[in-house]
């Protein structure tokens, strides 16, 4: 029987609001859990043993004092090492931030934290976040808790090793390029990229990112409950007026129809049996659950975006990012920048500007389309999870990946939420949900129709 570290996240926080349990004895628990699990996997390079227990202890403080200590009380979390955690280096998997000391919180930190969540440590990501893989030179390689042969997903890879191997409840996660929706299905749990704006972010000890990453680059959590993530979210979108992108809507929006469209390979993209096998039984219990749901053979654009998504955030290459990548001299990370850089170069101005114009053409078309299928249903890849290390296999596996991922590139331009369903028990079973702009409540509703109960945790010491 699964013990604390099993618990879900809404579980642990009403038993230790009920203060049916300490927070203090769930905290040892998920200590435990990341002694054991986490020497086989790596998802957890940086442990906070002593933060994690005075965390805890801080939440039974609360409560003896009759106070509330947050929706996340004594829920075990894991935090990304590309945000700013203060005391923490903020590594982003480079040897060439070793060293760096970040002196305040990140505003998705302060949210968790505030919420009474327990940090028990960072997880693990690719040099500069880049990859869809999870192995760099400072902290090592990342492994797929449910079968080590093959990538846990990038770039919050040890997010989601750490989450589907029950170290911690919820794993935080970024997102620029699928980095929270692949890395939730190559470890067979949910992840969601929330709408652009809805989570505030922002790296107080690190120069302001240029406008591409800005405008598409957001937080989100990593769960192995759908509810898990709805709670999740309600934390972390939290008010910081660090972060001028933050939009103050509500967590929940007014009734749409239950309307959905189903596509299995958009953009006559490549798609696996086991992933359309998936997105049909995901179409299948939607319509058990009420939905009508209406097969469509094409969708608004999502190459042209992917496209443009790259050209906005190579747009740094020339602007001193390529020589950083040269400087970190880390193989994998400097052989992806330049697959990406042959396959997408970095847009002059000209193409920068027309770049962040077509973008408002693109969205207008999508709102359009999401006004007569409020909810999509598509793969989260073309395929099942790719072998560890398969973007180091040369230009002609680099661009395999690349197209496999369309779903997953074309999407941060949008500012579209997205979320990453696991709906069977193997690798690769698992589908995405696109909605409206800040309508992370239908995709959490159709989510949940589509995976009502929590997912067990792997146990990487068996595999």
């Amino acid at each position: 029987m699964t013990g604390m570290h099993g618990w879900t996240a809404q579980d642990t926080a009403r038993r230790v609001r009920g203060r049916e349990v300490r927070a203090a004895e769930v905290a040892e628990a998920a200590l435990a859990r990341m002694a054991a699990a986490n020497p086989a996997i790596n998802a957890v390079v940086q442990p906070l043993e002593a933060e994690a227990r005075a965390a805890a202890a801080a939440v039974d403080a609360a409560l003896d004092r009759g106070e509330d200590p947050g929706p996340l009380a004594g829920v075990p979390v894991t935090v990304k090492v590309n945000v700013d955690q203060a005391g923490c280096a903020t590594t982003n998997g480079l040897k060439l931030q070793a060293g760096h000391r970040a002196a305040e919180d990140n505003p998705v930190v302060a949210s968790l934290r505030r919420a009474g969540a327990v940090i028990l440590g960072r997880t693990n990501t690719p040099a500069f976040s880049v990859r869809w893989f999870c192995a760099n030179d400072l902290h090592g390689a990342t492994r797929n808790p449910r079968d080590p042969a093959l990538t846990p997903g990038g770039s919050s890879g040890g997010a989601a090793a750490a989450t589907a191997a029950g170290i911690g409840a919820i794993g935080h996660g970024t997102d620029i390029g699928g980095s929270v929706r692949f890395p939730a299905y190559a470890c067979g749990i949910h992840g969601l990229r929330p709408s652009f704006g809805r989570v505030a972010a922002w790296n107080p000890s690190l120069p302001e990112r240029d406008i591409g990453g800005q405008v598409m680059a957001v937080s989100g959590p990593l769960a192995r409950s759908v509810g898990d993530l709805r709670l999740a979210l309600a934390a972390m979108a939290a008010p910081d007026d660090r972060d001028p992108w933050w939009v103050p809507a509500p967590l929940e929006g007014p009734p749409l129809p239950r309307r959905a469209a189903l596509c299995v390979a958009p953009e006559g993209m490549a798609v696996e049996p086991v992933v359309e096998a998936a997105l049909r039984e995901a179409a299948r219990r939607l319509r058990d659950a009420g939905w009508q749901v209406e097969e469509q053979d094409a969708l608004p654009p999502l190459r042209e975006p992917a496209l443009l998504q790259a050209r906005l955030w190579l747009a740094m290459l020339p602007r001193g990012g390529m020589e950083m990548v040269e400087r970190e001299g880390e193989a994998a990370s400097l052989a992806v920048y330049r697959h990406m850089a042959a396959l997408c170069p970095p847009p002059d101005l000209a193409q920068f500007q027309d770049a962040l114009t077509r973008r408002a053409t693109l969205i207008r078309e999508w709102n359009l389309f999401l006004r007569r299928f409020p909810l999509v249903l598509m793969p989260t890849s073309g395929r099942a999870p790719f072998p560890d290390g398969l973007d180091t296999q040369g230009a002609e596996a680099f661009a395999g990946i690349i197209e496999a991922q369309l779903t997953q590139v074309g999407l941060p331009l949008l500012g579209l939420p997205g979320l990453a369903v696991q709906v069977g028990a193997a690798l690769g079973e698992g589908v995405q949900l696109v909605g409206p702009r800040f309508r992370e409540d239908l995709l959490l509703a159709a989510g949940e129709a589509i995976a009502p109960a929590p997912i067990s945790p792997a146990d990487p010491l068996l595999v």
